[in-house]
């Protein structure tokens, strides 16, 4: 489908508004948190945070997301399904971020989600052939289309919830692959406007919130947030990216969440090696990696921040031709470039700071003893 100007001014419309209503209702829900008592309490062995910090701010997300899709989108019978199972996941997330219901009871919440979804026709039909080992592009998949698609969906829920390790992360992440399927539903001839109006909204939804959770954060989103984007986006690439029969197009849903999957993908394998449950949680994820690296949180966010642009940008270049390519392969050096000396600079200014301290120590001891005498 081409995408004129008044669809484009809709698309920044739909992000507009919901990035004002997110932006707005962070601070009421903030309040309505403490009073609810969903506080994230610090636990010295795996949070990095030291003082009680409210949760559930993904109810805020949640907010500005639904009426600019309720504003601006076409409520098909998909994105029905999708929105009542996205509700069902902010209920029982919310509950989580008060009460701290059990891994196992929430996973089976998602799954039911999922199914709903799957009901309303949010399927995946086809599968593409990456690897090119036939002639054949994809090849439908029948019966196995809804157990495939059940685990697709409940795996990105899962992996969005498992990077919400760092102020801003798993948001300005979302954020990202939101706007990575964004553009390349904007560059897809096929594709449907209604699936880049949704990615809009919950784009604007995430960057209204990520001024309050950046750190340090004055709110979390909680499991009220990280479930809900997972979910989101895993439904949306479905109605958006799986549908096509070209190879690239089942490539890019899986590289615009590159982070999380793969975070998810080593965290169940280490978790299942070392004998213990899939979802007990750890210290092994690529930010607590960085962190033990000596990257302070801002520089671990900015390094996964940058990783998942550049990684998208690369979907994007798979779908751009001409002109648009070479501005793209260009943003993504330029992003690069920028990262290392951001991390790396700041880090030869610690070890210079860690090298001269010895020197500035022995002046500090000097300094009484010049002045007793």
């Amino acid at each position: 489908m081409d995408f004129t100007i008044e669809v484009i001014v809709k698309i920044v419309m739909a992000l507009g508004v919901a990035f004002i209503i997110s932006f707005i209702a962070t601070p009421v829900v903030k309040s309505f948190a403490v009073q609810v008592g969903a506080i994230d309490i610090p636990d010295a062995k795996r949070h990095i945070h030291k003082r009680p910090i409210p949760r559930m701010g993904g109810l805020a997300i949640f907010i500005g997301f639904l009426l600019s899709v309720l504003f601006f989108a076409e409520i098909s019978t998909q994105v029905r399904g999708i929105l009542i199972g996205a509700i069902l996941i902010v209920v029982v997330g919310a509950i989580d971020d008060v009460l701290n219901l059990n891994a196992w009871l929430k996973f089976g919440i998602q799954i039911i989600a999922a199914v709903i979804a799957v009901l309303s026709g949010v399927i995946i039909n086809v599968v593409s052939n990456p690897l090119l080992i036939t002639s054949q592009q994809a090849a439908t998949i029948g019966a196995l289309s809804v157990p495939v698609t059940i685990i697709w969906i409940v795996g990105v829920t899962n992996s969005v919830n498992l990077i919400d390790g760092l102020d801003g992360l798993a948001c300005g992440v979302s954020a990202i692959a939101s706007l990575t399927m964004l553009f390349v539903a904007m560059l897809v001839s096929d594709a449907n406007s209604n699936v880049a109006i949704i990615l809009a909204c919950l784009c604007g939804a995430c960057l209204g919130f990520i001024p309050y959770n950046l750190n340090p954060a004055k709110i979390f989103m909680g499991d009220t947030g990280a479930l809900l984007l997972g979910y989101i986006l895993s439904t949306v690439s479905v109605i958006g990216m799986f549908k096509f029969y070209a190879v690239i197009t089942f490539v890019l849903p899986v590289l615009a969440l590159a982070v999380p999957l793969s975070d998810t993908i080593f965290a169940f394998t280490r978790r299942i090696l070392h004998g213990q449950s899939p979802f007990h949680a750890d210290r092994g994820h690529f930010h607590h990696k960085l962190l033990d690296m000596g990257l302070s949180q801002k520089q671990a966010v900015a390094v996964l921040y940058a990783v998942s642009a550049i990684i998208g940008l690369s979907a994007v270049l798979l779908t751009s031709t001409g002109i648009v390519r070479i501005v793209v392969a260009a943003v993504a050096f330029a992003i690069a470039v920028s990262i290392w000396f951001f991390v790396f600079r700041h880090n030869n200014n610690i070890h210079l700071h860690h090298n001269n301290a010895p020197a500035q120590e022995a002046e500090k001891k000097e300094e009484p003893e010049n002045e007793q005498t």
